[in-house]
Order: structure tokens, then sequence, then C-alpha cells
């Protein structure tokens, strides 16, 4: 009866919940420290990768133009970030619309641009383009490209801007202009879109008998600290680690890197969840009844408060001090009992891709239930991949209903 349920189960999982079938999550850890990279500039006319822009290994083939009366439309999201100016010529907004994966792109190089000169933002001149001013095929038609400059139009900025650009992740970076940089990046159809993400390996969890260790030597059947409550609230309590939802020792991902006033340095994938806290942020206090929600980690701005351990067996509020971007290597996403986990000191959701933790936990309740009957998670845990049961989703809620309504990962993989 167990295996009939299970797969009643998983389909209704992927009517309500199939984005969240691919778990991803936080962490830094602190082990040893690498040296600062150096970057080098892209040279002007330079294009990475060496290849062409729509090919495989850069950003893929052209779908066709999307409309404003098109069904495909809906795939496109505006992107209000304060950080970015958009030019708008047109003023019609179409420069702030853009595939999911471009806006993630988008808004992790805002911040490195900023963090690489403080007072100077980020600059979209061009970006989907619904007037037809662009070569024919050209991914700005689908909202998979920007052309780029700085805030201060410093065209010594721009070889540099074009090298953070490809540290930021998009698949394809042209400094093709003495007067912009032009940036795209893969659908959100593909399936190289699509890889997991999550706790770097370094990452550190609390472990049952006091100690710690990095989410790259954790096993399933140990326990780890987590919050009891389903919003991330409520005492810390221990909790098992059922599977690996995702786990790549050897790819590199784009992490978030979230530091708070607290002293905690958290570095997660773009669409993995936390527990935030936007009124009455004080430092140090209890998050009040309902003054949570989840979020994605991409979202995620100054002065926003996150949960973190107080040591005490508790969790309290941080501030969000600052936030920086940085690509690691590997990448792991433990499934607890519970759902949630704390890493580096913070609480954070094991779920990723759809925004609300309480109907991704629901949707992974069969699973639960089959480690509970069986003692096992069915497989995953033991080599590299995303698990079986978050391939399933996935594939259900492609097919039920349709790719445009799966966000891809943030923290996409960048190609060796």
């Amino acid at each position: 009866m167990l295996l009939p349920t299970l797969v009643t189960c998983l389909a209704a999982c992927a009517f309500l919940l199939s984005p969240a079938s691919e778990g991803c999550g936080p962490g830094r850890g602190y082990g040893k420290r690498r040296s600062p990279r150096k970057l080098a500039p892209l040279a002007y006319k330079q294009f990475s990768p060496n290849v062409a822009e729509k090919t495989l290994g850069a950003s893929g083939r052209y779908e066709g133009k999307i409309t404003r009366s098109s069904e495909r439309f809906k795939e496109l999201t505006p992107n209000y970030n304060p950080d970015i100016i958009f030019k708008d010529e047109e003023n019609t907004g179409a420069d702030r619309m853009m595939t999911q994966r471009c806006k993630d792109k988008l808004n992790s190089l805002a911040i490195s641009v900023m963090n690489l000169w403080p007072g100077v933002r980020l600059r979209v001149t061009e970006g989907w383009d619904e007037d037809g001013h662009h070569s024919e095929e050209s991914l700005h038609y689908e909202g998979r490209a920007v052309d780029i400059t700085t805030s201060d139009r410093d065209r010594n900025k721009y070889a540099m801007l074009a090298r953070l650009a490809v540290e930021a992740g998009f698949d394809w970076v042209y400094y093709e202009s003495k007067a912009h940089i032009h940036c795209s990046v893969k659908s959100d159809h593909s399936v190289a879109a699509k890889s997991g993400g999550c706790f770097p390996a370094e990452a550190l969890v609390t472990l049952e008998g006091g100690g710690q260790k990095a989410v790259g030597d954790l096993r399933p059947g140990e326990r780890v600290l987590s919050s009891s409550g389903g919003d991330g609230s409520g005492p810390l309590v221990f909790s098992e680690v059922l599977t690996f939802l995702d786990r790549d020792r050897d790819t590199q991902r784009l992490f978030y890197t979230l530091h708070t006033d607290a002293g905690a340095r958290l570095s997660l994938t773009a669409a993995h969840l936390l527990f935030m806290s936007e009124g009455n942020c004080s430092e140090g206090a209890e998050p009040a009844r309902g003054a949570l929600r989840t979020a994605y980690a991409g979202d995620a701005r100054p002065g926003q408060c996150v949960l973190v351990s107080d040591g005490r067996g508790a969790a309290r509020l941080s501030r969000v001090r600052r936030i920086g971007v940085a690509r690691r290597r590997g990448a792991y996403a433990p499934l607890t009992r519970r759902g949630t986990v704390v890493v580096d000191g913070v609480v954070a959701s094991c779920y990723a891709v759809v925004d609300q933790h309480a109907l991704a936990h629901w949707a992974f309740a069969p699973l639960r239930l089959f480690h509970s009957c069986t003692g096992t998670a069915g497989g995953g845990s033991d080599g590299d991949g995303i698990h079986w049961y978050s391939k399933v989703l996935h594939w259900l809620g492609r097919r039920l209903l349709g790719a445009g309504r799966l966000r891809p990962l943030g923290g996409a993989h960048i190609d060796r």
C-alpha cells in the first residue's frame, strides 16, 4: 500500500508545489580562506565564454519573440531593484521586464558593482525589446539579454564591468561597444539553467553532541540543530537528516553571502529560502508572532533581519549589514525531518524555488513518510546529483503546470 500512496501524494504535490522540487540552501564555512582572486577585465570586443552567444555552451538557441499579447509574456518578470538604474527610453517599463534567470544575475551584478565602486550603481540601457530595434533573433526579444553601463558612465570601468558580469553568472558576456556591455542568459526552460545549488561544502552545522561539522561531511541519520517552528521561530531543537535533496562535490556555484550585525556570515544560492523580518527588526529581539516571512536569498537586502542562533537554544533577529557574491565549489542541500536547518548560526529553510516554506514542507511529506516506514529516503544520499523525489516532482510540475511557472535556481552552474 505504501508505494501507491506515495505515487498519489507525489501527483498531488506536483499540482501544488512543483517549483519546490529542487531543494537548495545556504551556508558559509569557516575553513581555510582562499586568497582573493584578482579579476582580469575583458578586452574590447572580447566575449566570454569564447563561443557564439546562441550556442549550447553560452546562452543557447533563440526561442521566439515575446510580445505583451503572447502567452509567453507571463515568463517575464519586472525588476524593481532600487540598486539598478533603468534608462527606459520608451517610458513603457520594457527595460525592467526580463526572465527570472536574467533578473537573478542582474541583481547579483548590482551588488558587485556597488562593492567595487562605492556610490556607483549598475545601469541598464537596453532590456526586453518589444519594438524590433535589435537584429533578427536577438535575445533582447525574449527578455534574456541586457545592455549595461555604470551609473557614472565612466567608460574606463566597462572592461571590469564585463568581468563582473561574468562572475555574476551571466551565460554570455560581450564587451560589444565602447558605450556598453552586452549580457545574456540561458532560457529558463533550459536544462542547463536548472542545476541545483545550496550550501557550500565547508558550511557548518551543529550536531546533537555539541560539535560542529561541515555540510560536505554530513551523513543521513545525524541530528543537527533546526528550528521547531514552521516559520523558523520557536526554540531550536535537533532534527534528523533524512537525505540530501542535492549534492555535488565538484560543481561551482554562485553564492550570496549575507553578513549580519551579530557577526554571522551565511552563503546561499539566490533561489533558496530564508526566514526574514521587515518590521520591528530590532537587533537581538525575538520575532513577533506573524512577523516572519520566507523570501528568496536573492531578494534579501541590507536592513532586513534574519534569524540567528543565540547559542542558548533560541533564535534572535539580526540585521543584514551587507551582501556579497562569490563562486564556491561544492553544493549540498540536506533535508531534515523538520524542514529547517541552522547553518553557520543562521536559521534557514531546507527548500528553494517556491516562496512558501510551509507549502514546500507539505510537498515533501510523502518522502518523510517513506523514510519513517522504511528507514531510508530511497536513495539520493550516497552519491552526487539531485534526489529522485525532487526529479519526479519537477518532471510532473513541468507537465502539469508548464515550464513558465517554474522559477530557475539562482545558484546556477558555472561552466568549467
